[in-house]
């Protein structure tokens, strides 16, 4: 499945609670211990790399590989073995006055593609954007209310940075990013209630990553690495965009009523009134094999939301054969055994849809699930997809949930294509 949401114009104009709504806004005013080079003309947006392991080298060598140009904001992802106070501060040190955000990751996508171990970064130059930033602290207490004042806040902000710049944007259009705790459940609660406040922004974002762990997450804003949080991240630009999601699994006969749950911790106990993990076996056709990562990755489960099938990813087995979900999950819901299509072929058809969209990419931020990963491993897909990546400047991380519009969804890859000037 793809599906894109176009490109948008002059969607600063237009909210309701922009400061300018109605207003015209013609105002005044591949794994590497070196770093990344600085790019060249025709190379896109900013990107860097590094693997230092101090992380003041790994800092300066994003700071080197990020080039000269002028930058608005730096968008960072990094492993979560670093020291990341330490981290924080080197980010700090390096870049001054431009703003930081980022999160920990369960591996990267850099320049060269998929790595591990590293910090990668990207560059939004000051000439094509404005961003403007709100930290969400607790989100496992967060309410719906709290939206709306984060979506007026943020807005309020971008307008006023639209008319201080001293170099009027012309016909801008915005979108907006959210990195949000993959630990603290509270992912839907999150996305949905943000989506609803701003309306005709498309949003997209993930949820920070551990390397699998399960322990500790951490999303990066002001110079300090926070759990429990979100980074909620407006971006206007001139640029043409499009924000996107694709997935590569289909529906199968093969259906499953959750009979036993608790939702509060994403835990399905019974599944057809059996012990879920046993019952999930079965269906997939590996009754009595051992339950792992590579397991879910290629057998996934879809509900049908809105006419359409998401993926709810099982994130574990537990001891008591019950199945910890990376999505929300509730006694009732029917779930329907998921079969693969090519990974490669959908990828290469999100490229197409993107293209005809923005033309060939500058950069293409993306969010891709850590059960994709694992999947394009299992199947020797990993150089293949390498070269996907890198040839369609493609930066970002694997998630342990990704989010579009008003959805938390897993196993997909999503993000925002943006075009040349």
């Amino acid at each position: 499945m793809v599906a894109l949401t176009r490109s948008r114009n002059g969607l600063a104009h237009r909210h309701p609670w922009s400061t300018l709504a109605g207003e015209n806004l013609r105002t005044e005013g591949a794994a590497m211990s070196e770093p990344s080079p600085a790019p060249r003309p025709g190379d896109g947006m900013p990107r860097a790399m590094s693997h230092a392991e101090r992380p003041a080298d790994a800092a300066r060598e994003l700071r080197e590989g990020l080039g000269d140009t002028p930058l608005e904001m730096v968008v960072v992802f990094c492993a979560p073995h670093y020291d990341l106070t330490a981290l924080a501060d080197a980010l700090a040190v390096q870049f001054g006055t431009v703003p930081v955000i980022g999160c920990t990751t369960a591996g990267e996508i850099g320049p060269g593609g998929y790595s591990v171990g590293a910090v990668v970064a990207v560059g939004f130059p000051s000439e094509d954007f404005t961003v403007v930033t709100a930290l969400v602290d607790h989100v496992d207490r967060f309410e719906i209310a709290d939206s709306t004042v984060i979506a007026r806040s943020l807005l309020t902000r971008r307008d006023r940075a639209l008319a201080a710049r001293p170099v009027p944007m012309g016909e801008t259009g915005s979108f907006a990013m959210l990195l949000i705790d993959g630990l603290s459940m509270s992912e839907e609660t999150v996305v949905s209630a943000l989506h609803n406040a701003m309306i005709d922004i498309p949003l997209f974002g993930a949820s920070a990553g551990d390397d699998m762990h399960f322990e500790r997450t951490f999303v990066l804003h002001e110079g300090a690495f926070h759990p429990n949080a979100a980074v909620v991240a407006l971006f206007t630009t001139t640029r043409p965009f499009t924000v996107f999601r694709t997935q590569h699994f289909v529906s199968s006969d093969r259906k499953m009523v959750v009979t036993g749950a608790d939702p509060q911790r994403r835990i399905v106990t019974e599944i057809n009134a059996e012990p879920a993990g046993r019952e999930y076996a079965r269906l997939v056709g590996l009754e009595g094999e051992p339950l792992t990562p590579m397991i879910f990755a290629s057998h996934p489960v879809v509900v049908r939301v809105g006419g359409q099938y998401h993926v709810r990813s099982i994130q574990k087995v537990n001891d008591d054969e019950s199945l910890t979900f990376f999505c929300a999950i509730d006694e009732g819901i029917v779930l329907t055994v998921a079969e693969g299509v090519d990974p490669v072929a959908n990828f290469d058809a999100l490229m197409d849809g993107i293209e005809s969209e923005v033309g060939p990419p500058d950069l293409i931020l993306g969010c891709d699930c850590i059960l994709r990963r694992l999947e394009m491993e299992q199947r020797q897909l990993g150089a293949v997809m390498a070269e996907r990546l890198t040839r369609h400047r493609v930066v970002g991380f694997c998630a342990y949930g990704e989010q579009v519009n008003g959805m938390h969804v897993n196993q997909t890859f999503t993000g925002v294509a943006i075009g040349g000037r």
